[in-house]
This record gives structure tokens, sequence and C-alpha cells, in this order.
């Protein structure tokens, strides 16, 4: 019951900081924002009424939203000759950016707790020093002794003598002499060294590689205290825009297997698998579960940008049409896309969680 209250808090924030943006920069540019709900409809209480808007508390415990005056009609469609704060009134400018502002706000959201994380944990530096991160059990590396934390040093094979400096190197040396013993030479973290004799696999298991290691060369490192926010903030500038564009793939994916009938990608999660991770993520404690946030709110940002109706992007799609023609469209016809939009987002996010749990059944 504790992992779903703070998954459902998680879920939420997220959402609040999105449509804290829209409010704003609709504040900003003018427009009147009639409803910020805390929470889904039905409503269960007014909560209080600040500069026109009402806050109110509504009963399903799942992010919040923001109603803005004049967003669902257009000129003459039932509102007074005149009225101000309208949001169809504003120029395309000013709603481009309160339609972009909630994604925004995301991604800035990801880009402080990533910024937060490498703060406490230290900034990633290249080296030119390999290190083994994991061994996978049973692998010739497993078998071999090589254990996690060591650094290779040093690739040797016949007359073929390297010293290793980068991940890319060591990857390639291994693999071109597959299923021929070589001898690495390691190097413990309090510095002692041994030789290790391993005969790297000619066909191994997906994701496992031919020695079963994964390497890095890049280590977290500390700097002066009043340097570790600046530097944690680039850093998680970079985290931000790698994942936003990894997730932006899969996405793509999803719509091509989609679109040629083979289905949802087996490694998409919905609900219910994101559920079960955060689950394992929180009992790593809050460094981890602030950049699982930090992933979460810039999922929710690449999400909302894309040109889909329903979406952030797909409104600024109709933006875009009404500023190539000249004039605006009825709103009538951008609320039966959006309805049909979200009618298919909730179907595929319906197939996605019935994966899940028929996979949490069948274990």
């Amino acid at each position: 019951m504790v992992q779903l209250i703070i998954f459902l808090g998680i879920l939420s924030a997220l959402v609040l900081v999105h449509e804290w943006g829209h409010y704003i920069f609709a504040k900003i540019f003018g427009v009147r924002v009639e409803e910020f709900g805390f929470g889904l409809p039905p409503r269960a209480r007014k909560l209080f009424t600040r500069k026109g808007t009402l806050f109110s508390l509504n009963w399903l415990p799942i992010g919040g939203f923001v109603k803005l005056y004049g967003e669902e009609y257009s000129d003459g469609d039932g509102l007074l000759a005149g009225e101000n704060g309208r949001f169809y009134d504003k120029p395309a400018r000013a709603r481009a950016v309160i339609l972009t502002a909630g994604v925004i706000m995301n991604f800035l959201l990801g880009i402080l707790l990533f910024a937060v994380v490498y703060s406490f944990v230290g900034i990633p530096v290249k080296t030119d020093r390999v290190r083994i991160v994991e061994v996978v059990a049973e692998s010739p590396a497993a078998v071999a002794g090589v254990a996690i934390d060591e650094r290779v040093a040093e690739f040797r094979f016949g007359e073929i003598t390297e010293k290793i400096s980068d991940t890319t190197q060591l990857v390639k040396l291994v693999t071109e002499n597959a299923g021929n013993e070589i001898d690495l030479l390691v190097m413990g973290k309090e510095g002692g060294e041994r030789l290790v004799k391993v005969t790297p696999r000619k066909d191994p298991p997906a994701g496992q590689g031919a020695l079963g290691v994964i390497l890095s060369n890049v280590e977290l490192t500390k700097f002066p205290w009043w340097q570790m926010p600046f530097r944690g903030a680039v850093v998680g500038l970079s985290e931000a825009i790698a994942w936003g564009r990894d997730i932006a793939g899969g996405l793509g994916q999803m719509v091509y297997g989609l679109l040629t009938g083979r289905g949802v990608p087996s490694d998409l999660a919905g609900p219910v698998g994101i559920y079960q991770v955060s689950g394992q993520v929180i009992k790593q404690g809050v460094l981890a579960t602030l950049q699982f946030v930090g992933i979460l709110s810039v999922n929710l940002a690449v999400l909302n940008i894309l040109p889909f109706p329903a979406l952030d992007g797909g409104r600024l799609v109709f933006l875009g049409v009404e500023k190539v023609i000249g004039k605006r469209r009825k709103n009538i016809v951008e609320g039966h896309v959006n309805t049909a939009g979200m009618i298919f987002l909730l179907s595929v996010m319906a197939l996605i969680t019935v994966r899940d749990v028929w996979r949490l059944i069948v274990k």
C-alpha cells in the first residue's frame, strides 16, 4: 500500500508540474484560468479562489488539470463579444508558448532532479581506465574469477600486447579473438595486479558479450562543493537530452509496430510495469528514486510534445495549420480529432496494461 501511495504521489506531482506550467504562462499572457484541479473529476470540494481561478480537489487522486477560459470555443461560439482573457483570442505565438509550457516544465524538472543526484554522487567523468561494472553469472569472466570494480589494464594474446584505455578498444580485441584463450592484466581497487586467463565466447547470449561483463570508462568524480551544483546541472541537461532521445525512439518503434501489425515492443511498459519498477527503485534509496522521477518527467515531456491529437504537440499542429491557412478553424473539428486521438491513446494504454498484468499472472 505504501508503494502504491508513493507511486500515485509521484505521478500526480509530475502531472501537476506540467499543468502548473500551463497555468503560469496562461496568467503571463493574460488568459483567464477558470479552474486548477488537484486530481481528476468528479470534484470533491472547492478549496479556494485566487485571482479568478478556482482551485479544486477532485476524487481521482491522479495528476490534475487546468481549465482555460475560451479554450473550448472559437469566435462567437457561446461567448460574449469583447470578453477579455479568452485563450483563442490571444496571438498564435502566445498560445504556442502556453501549450508548450507544460512540456518545458517537465523537462526542466528532469534536469533539476538529475542535477541534484549527480551533485551528491559525483560528476561522471570519462577516463582512460576501463572498469568492470558487472559480471554475468557463469560467463567466461565469472568462471575466470574477474571481479566487479577491477580495472582491465592490458590485453595479451600471442604476440599482441595492448594497454587498454577505452571500452571500445577492449571489446574489439576480445571479439576478434573470440574462441581463443587470452590474458587480461587486471588491477584491483587497492592497486594490486594479476593476470587472468579467459576464453571469450564466439556466440554469446544476447546482451552479454563475449566475456559476459559490462564495461565503463566513466567514473564519478567529486569537485569542490561550490562547483557541484553547476556541474550537476550541465550533466543533468545532457542526461535529460539523452533520455528524451531514447524515449522518443522507443515511442517511434511503438508507432511503427502498430502501423505494421507487429504490435507493441516487448520492452515498453505501461502504468503496471512502471509501478513494478518503482518498487525496486524506491528500495534503493532517495537518490535512485529522484533519478527515476527525473526519467519519468522527461518521459512525460516527450510524450506530450508528440504531434498526435489530444496531446500538446497535436494542438500545436492545429495551431500551425491555422498560421498556414491564415484563419482559425472551427473548434468542433479539433474537438472531434482530439477525441479520436484520446480514444486511440487509451486503447494502446489498455493494451499495454493488459500485457503487463498478464506477465504478472504467468510469472
